[in-house]
């Protein structure tokens, strides 16, 4: 997989950050904060990119990867009012030990950037016959989501095992979301969920991606 992105480097004190953004906006994308749970609704090719971007989480341990959505409308078709809490995402490898009352000023120093096209090895996923459902559960898992919200911002730490084994959730309403809505244009509900129940949430709330295809023009 090929994913154009920014690079941003900044200092905070005595250390550097690497932060990737998307190259392009993902102005079809939302994310909702619901207070029980998280709701991301999505085009086609916003799933496909964010897919990508949490499977480069993936890879790259020593970054922060930025999804910027907090300035965008949500699909008419899905919510008729605007919410009251919309978010950026935020997504980051365990071990990089970063306090997220530190996002705001990072996020500030931020500047345009350096394109670059990067290249995920194979689909940057887990093979799913490879991944052990059964231990996920077991109480030794430390494989697990904790999310922080700061500054308008959920900032989702993990390691590298949970972000390769959940980006799929992304990719796979990419791949069968259009599809369904066009053979079920009375039921174009179409969803992937990262819930409480699969062994994948720490101290985390669910979150529910909804594939939407309507989306007010001007966005």
């Amino acid at each position: 997989m090929r994913l154009p992105v920014s690079i941003h480097r900044t200092r905070l004190g005595a250390t550097e950050f690497t932060v990737i953004r998307p190259a392009q906006p993902l102005r079809r994308a939302v994310l909702i904060d619901r207070d029980r749970y998280l709701n991301a609704y999505v085009d086609e090719d916003a799933a496909r990119r964010i897919g990508g971007l949490w499977a480069l989480a993936a890879t790259s341990p020593r970054t922060l990867v930025h999804l910027p959505m907090r300035g965008n409308r949500p699909p008419s078709a899905a919510l008729p009012w605007d919410p009251p809490r919309r978010l950026d995402l935020v997504l980051l490898h365990h071990s990089l030990q970063f306090a997220p009352a530190h996002w705001k000023e990072l996020r500030g120093r931020l500047g345009p950037g350096r394109p670059r096209t990067v290249t995920l090895p194979g689909t940057g996923l887990a093979d799913a016959a490879a991944i052990d459902y059964a231990a996920r559960h077991h109480k030794e898992n430390r494989d697990l989501f904790h999310q922080h919200l700061h500054a308008e911002t959920v900032l989702m730490t993990g390691s590298t095992k949970v972000f390769r084994e959940t980006a799929r959730h992304f990719l796979d309403v990419a791949r069968h979301g259009p599809a369904h809505a066009r053979s079920h244009p009375s039921r174009p509900h179409y969803c992937a969920e990262l819930h409480s129940n699969d062994g994948t949430l720490g101290k985390a709330r669910e979150l529910h991606i909804e594939f939407c295809d309507e989306w007010n023009a001007r966005q």
